[in-house]
């Protein structure tokens, strides 16, 4: 976008197995920049692209971090070492070897995003320090008092709570690559339940929780995928295409009959689209326009889907009925994303813009919706993946939040001044 204003205009396009482009970085010219792409989720390779051309250059492969350009060379990172590689930024094109220049440089998230930043005046700054634990899943009270913890600290993502609550699937990292994993609350123990080499971030629990339905990107996109919840037998192919579209399982109808799941990667960017499972099991669209649905999640009678949309020009949070048409009504006030739903149907809980946890009373049950009050709860720190981070008690008085965990101080950034010139010597 011009900085004058006007319309937005794309300058990458999402290749087969990426899910986003991110990081972009400019080179002194103002023309041409550095990006990383994700593939799968988690940190892929990085390139050289231009505002005036489709066309791309790998610079790094999947190993590398974010990567930006100063005083002619580029930074990022190999494993938790900060390395600089020499770079003609008018050739376009590495001008020597790459070198360390610092180690055990803190990283954040599976992405490796590396904690380390330079100016074209010389200064380098970077955090150094033992890696980070991860995230904790914690236990809150309404009043946002932590009422106990889920294991230990880890590299969490996207959990989501059986309908019975004495099971917990998670999305955690071990290595490159993500596994869904099943926690035993009563005894805080947890067992693997996917093994494949590639990510499954997401997980779904069916009303009776005997099946979960996951997400894994073990064909070069994010299929669906569905398994005992016991982990016994073998896993099932619920939603595969070649559509290059990446899926990520929302909800579950109350009847089970159905699944709510997120489309992303058309024409049209993210959708909502319910999958019979039953019959042909032929996807049909439940919100699909030209602006971002996503976080849609049933009632417990099945009559309604909660979900977030960005028409108005920023995330809301909406109610429509199922399987419709009919009209919609707008929940939030302020902006809002990742309802979730009280057990009876009578709260829906959702995050606003500032990490704040709130709480609208709901009543579904004539053949109109109707909007109560809305408050706030608690402050949260949730760490936010590609679905969600936190679930809700039956009763709706108690919330498990992947939530970083309190820091007692925070560890030392370096800055060093013209760190070219150390090289040199």
């Amino acid at each position: 976008m011009s900085a004058s204003g006007g319309e937005p205009t794309a300058v990458t396009v999402l290749e087969k197995g990426e899910t986003a482009h991110w990081r972009p970085f400019f080179l002194p010219d103002g023309q041409h920049f550095l990006y990383r792409a994700a593939v799968g989720g988690v940190g892929g390779p990085a390139y050289l692209a231009s505002l005036d051309s489709a066309d791309r250059k790998l610079l790094l492969n999947a190993d590398s971090s974010n990567v930006l350009y100063a005083r002619g060379h580029l930074l990022f990172l190999r494993e938790r070492t900060l390395m600089a590689q020499p770079f003609d930024a008018r050739r376009l094109e590495p001008a020597g070897d790459a070198f360390p220049i610092a180690e055990e440089i803190q990283t954040l998230g599976p992405v490796m995003l590396g904690v380390f930043s330079a100016s074209e005046s010389g200064v380098l700054a970077y955090e150094t320090g033992s890696a980070a634990a991860g995230s904790q899943l914690a236990w809150f009270d309404r009043t946002g008092k932590q009422a106990g913890v889920l294991g230990d600290a880890a590299a969490y993502s996207d959990l989501d709570l059986s309908p019975d609550s004495k099971r917990v699937s998670v999305s955690l990292a071990s290595g490159s690559a993500r596994d869904i994993w099943i926690y035993d609350v009563a005894r805080g123990l947890r067992t693997r339940f996917t093994f494949d080499a590639a990510n499954e971030l997401a997980s779904i629990w069916s009303p009776d929780g005997s099946r979960i339905v996951f997400n894994s990107s073990r064909k070069g996109r994010y299929d669906l995928y569905q398994k005992a919840s016991s982990g016994a037998g073998a896993e099932e192919v619920l939603l595969e295409d070649n559509l290059n579209l990446q899926k990520y399982p929302m909800s579950w109808s109350p009847d089970g009959r159905f699944v709510l799941y997120r489309s992303g990667g058309g024409p049209t960017g993210n959708d909502l689209f319910v999958l019979p499972l039953s019959g042909d099991r032929k996807p049909s669209p439940f919100v699909n326009t030209q602006f971002g649905e996503n976080f849609g999640q049933f009632s417990p009678d099945g009559r309604w889907v909660a979900y977030m949309s960005s028409e108005s020009g920023r995330n809301e949070i909406y109610v429509a009925p199922f399987p419709g048409p009919g009209g919609k009504w707008q929940i939030s006030t302020a902006g809002g994303e990742l309802p979730r739903w009280r057990r009876d149907g009578a709260e829906i809980f959702y995050f606003a813009p500032d990490g704040g946890l709130m709480a609208a009373t709901v009543n579904g049950k004539g053949s109109s919706f109707e909007v109560g009050a809305v408050k706030p709860l608690f402050q949260a720190r949730p760490v936010i993946g590609q679905r969600y981070p936190y679930a809700v008690s039956a009763d709706g008085q108690r919330f498990l939040i992947n939530t970083l965990p309190e820091q007692s101080a925070s560890a030392p950034i370096t800055v060093v001044l013209h760190w070219i010139a150390g090289l040199k010597k």
